[in-house]
């Protein structure tokens, strides 16, 4: 295959999957609603299972559902025919995705959920099929074609399966109310976590409080940022309220200008105005006031009190950005 070809069989795949999304919207009919109503009273748990590359998307929405609030267990088709359907509560929804509804496991484990007395939802590409007419509430699938060229390989199926999937779950987030503090409680982990739950005070804490006082010397000011290493100090009065900041920016523009400096103090230099974010407030928001200020340094306080600083390099050692 040449470069062309390649290129051509690969947009040819994504249009074909591309048309089989779009016909989705044509499945979402009152039967749907009806299944999504069932799932959102469900006191259980759900039970999502499939064989072969159902199993694989069966997977995935079980991670999907279980990361926006609701509780969900994989059970491979093969597997719960020999033991695993041991895992199935009274309470559980049972949900089995197919393509067809006709594999050998398949239908040796339908008969054995419905005499258990759980609710079946069948997610299938075939409506005749023993899935979709032993189940409860059937979520059509149904595809044109493979993107395979021998229309065999599970492909523009399973993306089906997968997208039909994610619109279940969205539903029921949405149903549930699911925000983005929830959200937080199941992703305390990696970048995507601390954006939703990681605090400022969390950062400015690590650090020592640079601070001077409005008639410190000059040489005292560059003392204090070379030591607190945050390339800014904050200039408080002497009732510690927080009066301005001094950044290292500020002290070569004042050297530039100035031969003799022994006679200044930090009053004299300081920004009168200086950016300030609550200790109680999510860490990516001092990001976003940084960015849209185009600064390095934060004051952290609470109420009037200073409690230090943040600089935006903690932001990006945090995998915040």
């Amino acid at each position: 295959m040449d470069n062309q070809l390649i290129k051509q069989t690969a947009l040819e795949t994504i249009q074909l999957e591309k048309t089989a999304i779009e016909q989705l919207s044509n499945f979402i009919d009152d039967g749907f609603a009806s299944a999504i109503e069932c799932l959102h009273q469900c006191t259980g748990r759900v039970i999502v299972s499939g064989i072969g590359k159902s199993a694989i998307i069966a997977q995935k929405l079980v991670a999907t559902f279980n990361s926006t609030g609701t509780p969900a267990v994989f059970m491979h088709a093969a597997d719960a025919i020999h033991g695993d359907l041991g895992m199935m509560q009274q309470a559980d929804i049972a949900i089995v995705i197919s393509k067809s509804g006709e594999s050998a496991e398949i239908k040796v484990l339908i008969p054995l959920i419905k005499n258990f007395g759980n609710t079946l939802i069948a997610i299938c590409g075939n409506k005749k099929s023993f899935l979709a007419t032993q189940s409860d509430f059937f979520i059509d699938t149904t595809v044109a074609i493979e993107a395979c060229p021998n229309n065999l390989a599970p492909t523009t199926s399973t993306t089906a399966q997968l997208v039909m999937g994610d619109a279940i779950a969205v539903c029921l987030l949405k149903m549930k109310g699911f925000s983005a503090s929830d959200f937080a409680k199941y992703h305390p982990g990696g970048a995507l976590g601390k954006q939703l739950y990681l605090k400022v005070q969390s950062l400015s804490n690590i650090h020592e409080k640079p601070q001077v006082y409005e008639f410190d010397s000059i040489k005292k000011v560059i003392i204090e940022i070379t030591h607190k290493r945050l390339g800014a100090t904050v200039v408080l009065n002497e009732n510690n309220h927080i009066k301005g900041i001094i950044t290292d920016g500020d002290i070569r523009r004042m050297l530039e200008k100035n031969t003799d400096f022994n006679k200044m103090s930090a009053q004299d230099i300081m920004n009168t105005q200086p950016k300030t974010i609550d200790a109680d407030d999510l860490a990516v928001n001092a990001l976003e006031v940084m960015r849209n200020y185009n600064i390095s340094q934060l004051i952290v306080t609470s109420g009037e009190n200073y409690m230090g600083m943040v600089h935006i390099h903690d932001l990006i050692n945090e995998g915040i950005h």
